[in-house]
């Protein structure tokens, strides 16, 4: 009689530049998917974490890391990414990444990357345009919109130039704000306070979502929505005074949510009058990829 042999162990890396706190549902939602494919932790799987804790220069480090355990293959999430593109580890990465891949070098095109490395991006950029249909719809004499934006975020120009051709056809004049540091999110603000915009247009990447309390609070303050492409936003106004609504519309991945405290009529809301939620509903197929061009997930 043959000896059974042990099961195989596979051992997966995660790197990010985050904090652990920051990222503990995503760890968690990403252990529930790994068991569901029957890869449960204690058994046949071992996931080695690496948090860089707001430090993108741990990045290199953290990975020689993995790569020396080794690992069998390394999960990378957002910033770390672009960091990991130039480092080229011998072990195959597989990347969730905010930003465009292309833009950023990490593909040659959606169904064609680069290297060993392959993964999703959460970026929609002409959803950028339907947002703004949105709130032309929430506020039909919006002709102001802030867009506050990371330039260096891969691919933000692609959702500026839809953005600025959506606002072109429906009659509304864009204010752009690049933010690349606290400074100069400080600077937009300061700007944008004398003369409120009508609606805030933020581009979703690591350093928005960061910053995110901040945004709402002044579109509190001065009564202008923002809008934007992660659910993670409304978290920032979760207490908000009455005729604040936080208004999700799902339009495929991501979702866009409103934070506005200029909803039309949000008292007799059939959504939720009593806590002042608009919901729209758009149907739209999400955007992944993988080095198949079938979807990863």
């Amino acid at each position: 009689m043959r000896a059974q042999q042990p099961e195989k162990i596979a051992r997966v890396g995660w790197i990010t530049a985050q904090q652990a706190t920051s990222l503990t549902p995503y760890v968690d939602a990403f252990r529930g998917a790994l068991a569901e494919l029957g890869l449960i932790e204690g058994r046949n799987l071992v996931i080695v974490l690496r948090y860089g804790n707001d430090a993108i220069d741990r990045v290199p480090q953290l990975t020689a890391e993995l790569t020396q355990i080794p690992v069998d293959i390394i999960v990378a999430q957002g910033a770390a990414v672009s960091v990991i593109s130039t480092l080229r580890p011998s072990i195959p990465v597989v990347y969730v990444f905010s930003g465009d891949p292309v833009s950023a070098g990490f593909a040659t095109s959606l169904a064609e990357p680069k290297g060993n490395m392959t993964g999703l991006s959460f970026m929609a950029p002409d959803l950028n345009g339907k947002r703004l249909e949105m709130l032309h719809e929430i506020i039909p004499e919006l002709s102001r919109v802030a867009v506050v934006a990371n330039p260096e975020h891969p691919g933000e120009h692609l959702e500026r130039s839809y953005s600025e051709k959506t606002a072109k056809r429906l009659g509304i004049a864009i204010e752009y704000f690049p933010t690349r540091t606290q400074v100069e999110l400080t600077s937009a603000l300061n700007a944008m306070a004398p003369r409120p915009p009508q609606a805030i247009s933020l581009f979703a990447d690591g350093f928005a979502i960061q910053n995110r309390q901040r945004i709402i609070d002044f579109g509190i303050t001065h009564r202008a929505p923002v809008i934007s492409g992660w659910p993670v936003l409304p978290e920032a106004a979760p207490s908000a005074p009455m005729g604040l609504a936080l208004a999700p519309a799902t339009v495929g991945w991501p979702t866009t949510w409103i934070a506005s405290s200029r909803v039309p009529n949000p008292q007799t809301s059939r959504s939720s009058s009593r806590r002042n939620l608009s919901l729209l509903s758009i149907s739209r197929p999400p955007r992944h990829w993988d080095s198949r061009s079938h979807p990863p997930y």
